[in-house]
């Protein structure tokens, strides 16, 4: 019986070993340049100073630091991969008009992992893109529904609204569309899946996914699941 009801266990396998290896060439990388950067000197006294730290822990710490960067800007990546391989759905890869879409749900996203990803100022650019998609007479998406899908949510909230960012060379909000539309990640899960806690079953089943794909074993699994219930409240 495959772990999760709305992706095959070869699909998810495959996508968790990929950013996997993006880690471990990220961290290979950050190694292989530590030397080559130039580190502020003065941060590195007042952080193991005022941290509490030594040397060793601050060059772990500071390593860490430029990998999860690489890494988390690829979390994204995962998410518009796992949503592309469901059943009745694309991933347009790097590049598209848009990151995934569904025809039989009339259905493109924009498929952000955290609601700070793209700043502020920014995001009228991601209305205007998308609200050509689906107003444009003849385009392929005409009439879709469009979603900005912010996977991390702020303050644990979850959310299906009309997308209304402001404009600040004119001091107004977009226009109201109900076909333009802002919504966290555990609902878009859910409205990609018809499965109300998809995203949670994922989350889930990640660890396990993880250690067969690598030598990793997770010591405390309900370490990582009081970020998740943060991150998304309560089901």
């Amino acid at each position: 019986m495959p772990q999760l009801s709305f992706i095959s266990d070869e699909a998810l396998a495959s996508a968790v070993q990929h950013l996997l290896d993006i880690a471990a060439k990220a961290r290979t990388k950050a190694d292989k340049d530590f030397e080559r950067n130039v580190i502020d000197p003065f941060a590195v006294l007042f952080e193991m100073s005022g941290f509490n730290v030594n040397e060793t822990t601050w060059l772990t710490g500071e390593k860490n630091r430029q990998v999860q960067k690489t890494l988390q800007n690829h979390v994204g990546t995962f998410h518009q991969a796992i949503l592309g391989l469901m059943a009745g759905w694309q991933d347009l890869g790097t590049g598209g008009v848009v990151d995934v879409v569904s025809t039989d749900r009339k259905i493109i996203a924009e498929v952000k992992n955290k609601h700070n990803t793209v700043k502020g100022s920014d995001k009228v650019k991601v209305y205007d893109q998308i609200e050509t998609l689906v107003m444009t007479k003849g385009h392929q998406y005409k009439d879709f529904t469009a979603y900005y899908v912010e996977v991390i949510p702020k303050s644990g909230l979850r959310y299906d609204k009309e997308f209304t960012p402001p404009d600040s060379a004119i001091g107004q909000l977009r226009r109201a569309n109900p076909l333009i539309r802002q919504i966290d990640g555990y609902s878009f899960y859910a409205l990609a899946t018809d499965v109300p806690d998809a995203l949670e079953q994922l989350f889930t089943a990640l660890p396990d996914v993880i250690e067969s794909c690598s030598d990793y074993r997770f010591a405390d699994r309900e370490f990582a699941n009081t970020f998740f219930r943060k991150a998304f409240g309560q089901s």
